[in-house]
């Protein structure tokens, strides 16, 4: 049931701050995605400072560091 009381001017003053708030939290969260997409993007060219050889023998591959 609704309440037969209802007075939408007062209660769209009584959610401002918080609905603000959420939608501050919302442009923030999506700024540290951009962030974090742009950052992984950034990094994801060539492995560096490390050489992967197998050994054509048995097969067992070892990092060789190539700094």
């Amino acid at each position: 049931m609704s309440s037969p009381n209802t007075n939408l001017e007062k209660q769209q003053r009584q959610h401002k701050g918080p609905l603000t708030g959420i939608a501050g939290v919302l442009v923030f969260a999506g700024v540290l995605l951009a962030a974090l997409i742009g950052w992984t993007v950034y990094q994801g060219g060539e492995p560096q400072g490390a050489e992967v050889q197998v050994d054509g023998r048995t097969g067992d591959a070892s990092v060789v560091a190539t700094e």
